[in-house]
């Protein structure tokens, strides 16, 4: 105890020391900077409340980030540790210590480095730039207990601002001040200017050249439109004249027309041998051997022939050429045609053919505290070039395994034992396959899907099923904004290839479970609406709508042609329901790179007529890495529902026929790639049929908010931008079913209330 007792006193001792011996080094006349201790800015009578945007500018020039100070979170933390080690440790030239030193050390941050007096003229240069020009800024420091170390605060005067009563445009002289001053009158800024900004009138004039390289001056650039300001007419006011700079080439001042339009296309390896073919609107110049379908490049190919020259047609041109997803690059440039009467620009497009294979992988796997673990694997092949037309051939395989692990169970230990394997093969046409009548948007490209899947699933001492699909969809895109998917045809076969003796009984005592896996067909047709779109740089927004019917077309001709009772196809029942569902994502920036992410989900399915109950691969289960992180996928609902102790039979309970899920989600980061995550989830699923073998699942307004699972967790992102790993650590907070505690938190242990995820990408 007395050693204890002892090296704690030496511990706060030296925690003393360094406190008080981190200027020791300091040089005779230098001060250690502790940072900005306040800006004031005035608020007398001559001075008015500045804008939000000057005041962060001016809190952007004079941030100077003082020793021991975390950025991320803007705080300063008590312990210099390495200004104490510059000020007192000695740094050997080599061998261990002379490491440590080079690890721990930070270089002391003086006021001499910081150069207040530079930061007061950058202040008074925002001030002006922003027509606070009599505007003043000064500095003084601040010195604590240890005259050794200062602070600076940051005085500031604005004054009034000077509006800018008036712009006088460019005379009425050329062909080019006409285009000018009329696109001058159409900018907000400068027919009702306010407050002068001179960042303000150089965006104006950068919305001006825009226009105008748009109408075939290409050449125009805007530092060839200069204003003069007139300050002493009316004291406090300015008066502004626009003027064409004295430097703008007489090139620059002349609209062009299209000339010839080249287009080169090259092999990924390189080399080989031009191929030129006279197309619609292009020369193609085809580097052999190489795969390409010569139709898809007029479609692509914007320019017209001598019509007036047009910076939005490259950007056109180089979006459609991209999006057909055949090429690792794309270089537009013109170049004036000197043999040409009138001015004219040639266009040379170099476009290079991307390697057509393309391999991926992806894991994730999930481990609850109940000894339950399961990862899964995705293998994937592509071909983005199959036929020379942009025609995506994927082939994936996709496997799952989930295991129970640790002691219990008996022979039921193993019960989760299980795997799945599936096998999806998709064609996509970069085009709509369909009769010419049905409307679509050639600024957008179109896809034409055709897929075919095999899935086995397996379940030791249960069952083994096998499921087919087969579909045919169509997505396009409405606008910028707005994408749809349309699938016309899409026939599920499933089949329950093997049943045990158990799974025969559990089935026996509740026959809306058997039904809904029973052998049948599902043919099914599908819509999907989606909207994201980003508002400024702080929101983003997307909204997700999926309908779907099932079995309502056969169904209908079977009723035709008089058959009644339960209808077949090929000699096997087809299910009749319809299901809808929603998603609703929207994230807030909070600052820097930190968002808050909120997401509400919600699904309904109703099974009717040819059928009693939604099939068990359609009905909607919540828990999961990308779902309630506190719990395992298919361990919640329906409703209160919980299987007696001792039943094995839960897992195949875990489903319902509606859905409410909600999330949100602060995301922030730590160091370079490296971002962490708090969350908190909610939801549940239900019936909206009662079923006695499931008492407290059916849908009910007074029991749903205590029916809602709850959970809380942490996460950390691996995020390099195309790939992101993530790992997140869920807490159940609140379970819906009874539990062995009483109260809100009725989580039965701390330990078994944890789920860790591991997943590829974020949640929502």
């Amino acid at each position: 105890m007395n050693k204890t007792i002892k090296y704690a006193c030496g511990l706060l001792a030296l925690l003393i020391t360094g406190a008080c011996s981190t200027t020791r080094r300091i040089p005779e006349g230098e001060l250690l900077y502790t940072g900005v201790k306040k800006i004031n800015i005035a608020r007398d009578a001559d001075s008015a409340r500045i804008a939000t945007g000057i005041t962060e500018a001016i809190d952007e020039a004079v941030d100077v980030a003082p020793n021991n100070y975390l950025s991320i979170i803007k705080w300063r933390y008590p312990f210099p540790l390495g200004l104490w080690v510059y000020n007192n440790w000695p740094n050997p030239e080599k061998g261990f210590r002379h490491w440590l030193y080079e690890k721990l050390v930070e270089e002391p941050v003086l006021v001499s480095d910081v150069r207040p007096e530079v930061r007061t003229r950058m202040i008074t240069e925002i001030l002006d730039n922003n027509g606070y020009f009599s505007g003043t800024a000064t500095y003084e420091l601040v010195h604590p207990r240890n005259k050794k170390k200062a602070a600076i605060v940051y005085n500031i005067n604005p004054g009034r601002p000077y509006p800018i009563d008036s712009i006088r445009l460019l005379p009425d002289t050329t062909a080019l001040n006409r285009k000018i001053d009329s696109l001058a009158r159409l900018d907000s800024y400068l027919t009702s200017p306010g407050r002068y900004s001179a960042d303000s009138l150089n965006a104006a004039r950068t919305r001006i050249t825009n226009r105008l390289r748009n109408m075939g001056y290409y050449f125009f650039r805007p530092d060839y439109i200069e204003y003069l300001a007139d300050s002493i007419a009316e004291p406090g006011h300015i008066q502004m004249q626009m003027v064409m700079a004295s430097n703008t080439p007489r090139f620059s001042q002349q609209p062009y027309r299209v000339g010839n339009v080249y287009m080169t296309v090259n092999r990924s390896q390189g080399g080989g041998t031009p191929d030129t073919t006279q197309l619609r609107n292009t020369q193609l110049i085809q580097m052999m051997p190489s795969r390409l379908r010569h139709q898809l490049i007029p479609e692509c190919i914007t320019f017209r022939k001598g019509r007036l020259f047009s910076v939005r047609n490259m950007d056109r041109t180089q979006a459609y050429l991209s999006r057909l997803g055949i090429f690792s690059g794309i270089n537009i440039e013109a170049f004036p045609d000197t043999t040409a009467v009138q001015p004219t620009l040639d266009v040379y497009i170099n476009a290079t053919l991307d390697v057509p294979l393309e391999a991926s992988i992806e894991a994730n796997a999930s481990y609850k505290s109940n000894s339950y673990l399961g990862p899964g694997l995705t293998l994937g092949v592509s071909n983005k070039n199959l036929f020379g037309g942009g025609e995506q051939l994927n082939v994936s395989l996709t496997g799952s395994y989930e295991w129970q692990t640790g002691s219990g169970g008996g022979r039921n230990r193993s019960i989760f034992n299980s795997y799945e394997v599936g096998l999806t093969a998709s064609l996509a046409f970069p085009r709509l396959l369909a009769p010419k009548f049905i409307p679509r948007r050639r600024a957008q490209l179109n896809w034409t899907r055709f897929t075919i899947n095999a899935d086995l699933l397996n379940r030791p001492h249960y069952f083994k099923m096998a499921q087919f699909n087969l579909s045919a969809s169509y997505d396009w895109r409405l606008n910028r904004y707005a994408t749809s998917t349309y699938t016309p045809f899409k026939l599920t076969y499933t089949n329950l290839m093997h049943t045990t003796a158990d799974f025969d009984s559990i089935m026996a005592a509740n026959p809306a479970v058997a039904l809904s896996f029973q052998s049948q067909f599902i043919p099914q047709m599908l819509y999907t609406y989606n909207y994201s779109r980003l508002y400024g740089r702080d929101n983003t927004l997307d909204w997700t709508f999926t309908v779907q019917e099932a079995g309502n077309l056969f169904w209908c001709i079977y009723e035709a042609c008089g058959k009644k009772g339960e209808k077949k196809l090929f000699n096997t029942p087809f299910s009749q329901f319809v299901k809808g569902s929603t998603q609703l994502v929207y994230g807030r920036r909070l600052g820097g790179d930190n968002w808050l992410v909120s997401r509400v989900a919600v699904g309904a399915a109703h099974a009717y007529a040819n059928s009693s109950v939604v099939p068990y691969a359609e009905q909607f289960y919540v828990g999961g890495a990308n779902s309630i992180r506190a719990f395992t996928v298919r361990s919640l609902g329906p409703g209160s529902y919980r299987a007696p102790a001792g039943k094995d039979d839960d897992y195949f309970d875990q489903t319902g026929t509606f859905k409410f899920e909600a999330n949100v989600e602060f995301r922030f980061p730590i160091y370079g790639p490296l971002h962490g995550a708090v969350f908190v989830d909610t939801g549940n699923v239900w019936l909206l049929k009662e079923d006695p073998q499931r008492p407290g699942g059916l849908l009910r307004g007074s029991t749903f908010f205590k029916d809602l699972a709850l959970g809380t967790g942490a996460g950390l992102r691996f995020d390099i931008g195309m790939l992101v790993l993530r790992g997140d650590l869920g807490i159940g907070i609140h379970a819906p079913y009874e539990t062995s505690r009483h109260g809100y938190y009725n989580m039965e242990s701390f330990k078994k209330s944890l789920a860790f995820h591991l997943a590829i990408g974020y949640p929502f």
